[in-house]
């Protein structure tokens, strides 16, 4: 009994240890309170000074104009810090200030001049944005932003363009060495009444070392930041970011107007930032990651799930390298790149490069410029069960990957589906309602990688082929003819193919049904997004359908390895979008167990966790 007695009071003082501290933070509180909930702090900056591993920051209600530099994480998953905002109380991080004192200078036109001593060390009015694969159109951008009431202005290419009356309000500003001036347009508004903002900080919460370890970020608006270009070769920042560390959980978060990313998992910053724009670069910078503590036991980790990310005008979700061992899900993205002044190659919903053993599943992704873009080295990577829609080109891109990755249980309802520059992929029960372009060849040499590991195998070109498409809906400009005659093996079977869809003459017994009613119809109500889908079940009965699992998707040819779990256990896809479980003798095509002829009328978002696999 003594002993008993003794374990227990062990546990108890074991669980003490693990709780750690916890300091609030008001925005009517002094940074020289202890930080208790009747003497809180005035900033979360002052708190994550003081937190050590175990410890809580909670933030109550109000605006907090302040970028987050944690100076420590924690030491493991159990002794985390924790930033959090206070239960049911409304807490906003902004990387803008109120500017006032505005002189009308025209009908519509007004303008301010701001001491540059305002801004400190930072003034994104005379920062460009530029970098590796930036394409500026011919113009100059900044990091600078003008908000009004909350949503921002354009920014205009020159003076003489804010001065004449244009359809969407537009701002321009020019710094010298002792002020910055800014003109904007605010038609039929006098801005001294209303709240106008513009960008100061470069991030809202980032840190300044890499290998902060373990945070997490839970219930906060953060908005209107200044991020720089977030190439794969430079150190990227977004309005968050990790900033080369191991096990964040950024949650249930509001993120929204960056002028370039909203979250960044991205890599660390060296003297090569910006200086390797090629492929034979980004191989060089590869390297460099792997001497720098690019591996599965520093590295990644991080879990990115239930935010609203919006109005970003480079990406929702970026990650090079860093983003690696990471699970993406129950994110909604949207309006990225709905601007549309510059452009380049790094601009998606979310942008990978080196997603080894991602976990994309569950987001929703709309009114992007691009859905998904896995570049480079997904390895390892699931896509399941995600609804895109209403994004200006493909709703996934799988550029230069040799796989394995799955992609699987999604809904592809833009124009464009799917783009192939890879190989290694397996496409299983499906929605392809868009088109589907496939490369033949792509002479890049681009990694692949030992199975779960940042340790390289070699590296190879891209021919066209070693895909496997099982179980799929493919309907009007859904074809895969590209596949007629591939370099690599590819394997098909128990796809179904309506009205204008094409299958590839490589698989056996497609189903195509030429005069089949495959209308498709999403629509934003109430309580969510809901799909209507006309199925058949006689597309069951005319073909018999294998379970999708290791055993039948075999290996990925270029690095010979198997598709399987990140945690190296057996793939098996026995559930579908809504996580039913599917026929073991013989499961239903597309993303759906259909168990009856008609219309499918369902809500595809939001939905119950688990979706996928």
């Amino acid at each position: 009994m003594k002993n008993a007695f003794r374990g227990f009071l062990g546990l108890i003082l074991l669980l003490k240890s693990i709780e750690g501290a916890e300091f609030h933070v008001a925005v009517n509180g002094n940074d020289a309170n202890p930080g208790t909930k009747k003497l809180p702090l005035q900033t979360i900056q002052r708190g994550a000074d003081l937190a050590q591993p175990g410890d809580l920051i909670t933030v109550h209600q109000g605006i907090y104009r302040e970028r987050i530099s944690p100076p420590r994480g924690g030491s493991s998953e159990q002794k985390r810090i924790v930033y959090q905002a206070a239960t049911d109380e409304s807490v906003t991080i902004k990387g803008s200030e109120v500017v006032t004192n505005w002189v009308k200078v025209q009908e519509g036109v007004w303008k301010t001049t701001v001491p540059n001593a305002f801004f400190g060390r930072f003034n994104p009015f005379a920062d460009l944005i530029h970098g590796d694969w930036f394409a500026p159109q011919g113009r100059q951008h900044h990091t600078g932003a003008v908000y009004l009431n909350g949503d921002w202005l354009l920014e205009a290419a020159t003076l003489e363009a804010v001065m004449k009356p244009a359809g969407v309000p537009l701002w321009f500003g020019q710094v010298d060495t002792a002020n910055t001036t800014i003109w904007a347009q605010f038609k039929g508004v006098d801005p001294n009444d209303h709240s106008v903002e513009i960008n100061k900080r470069q991030t809202v919460f980032y840190p300044e070392k890499t290998g902060i370890d373990y945070i997490t970020v839970r219930g906060f608006t953060m908005e209107q930041a200044a991020p720089p270009w977030a190439p794969p070769t430079a150190e990227q920042k977004g309005l968050i970011g990790t900033h080369w560390s191991k096990g964040w959980i950024i949650e249930n978060n509001i993120i929204r107007y960056s002028r370039c990313s909203g979250v960044a998992l991205g890599k660390y910053g060296d003297e090569w930032d910006n200086r390797a724009e090629s492929a034979e670069g980004y191989v060089g910078t590869i390297h460099r990651a792997l001497t720098n503590g690019w591996n599965k036991q520093t590295i990644g980790h991080h879990i990115v799930r239930n935010n609203h990310i919006s109005h970003c005008e480079q990406t929702g979700i970026v990650g090079s390298l860093g983003c690696s061992f990471s699970i993406v899900t129950g994110n909604e993205i949207h309006d990225i790149h709905v601007q549309q002044l510059f452009s380049g190659a790094e601009m998606a919903g979310i942008k990978f490069h080196g997603a080894i053993d991602v976990v994309i599943r569950g987001n929703h992704i709309y009114r992007t410029c691009r859905g998904i873009w896995l570049d480079w080295m997904a390895q390892g990577t699931q896509v399941t069960g995600n609804l895109l829609h209403d994004n200006q080109a493909e709703d996934l891109f799988c550029e230069v990957d040799h796989g394995p990755f799955v992609v699987a249980n999604n809904l592809f309802l833009s124009r464009q589906s799917l783009l192939v520059v890879s190989q290694g992929g397996a496409y299983a029960h499906n929605l392809f309602a868009g088109g589907i372009t496939v490369v033949p060849f792509d002479d890049r040499l681009t990694p692949f990688h030992k199975a779960h590991s940042t340790e390289l195998a070699g590296l190879h070109n891209n021919p066209n082929g070693d895909v496997r498409y099982y179980n799929n809906l493919f309907i009007d400009r859904g074809d895969l003819s590209s596949y007629n005659q591939p370099k690599l093996a590819v394997f098909m079977a128990g796809n179904v193919f309506l009205k204008g869809a094409k299958p590839c003459t490589q698989e056996k017994e497609p189903l195509v049904k030429l005069d089949c009613d495959s209308g498709v119809k999403l629509k934003q109500q109430s309580d969510g997004w809901h799909i209507e889908i006309p199925l058949d079940r006689s597309w069951a009965e005319k073909q018999q359908r294998q379970v999708v699992t290791t055993d039948l998707l075999g290996k990925a040819a270029i690095p010979d390895l198997p598709y399987e779990n990140p945690d190296g256990s057996m793939l098996r896809l026995n559930t579908d979008y809504f996580g039913k479980q599917r026929s073991r003798s013989n499961p239903f095509p597309g993303p759906f167990e259909a168990s009856q002829t008609g219309n499918l009328q369902a809500k595809v978002w939001p939905v119950a966790a688990g979706q996928g696999l």
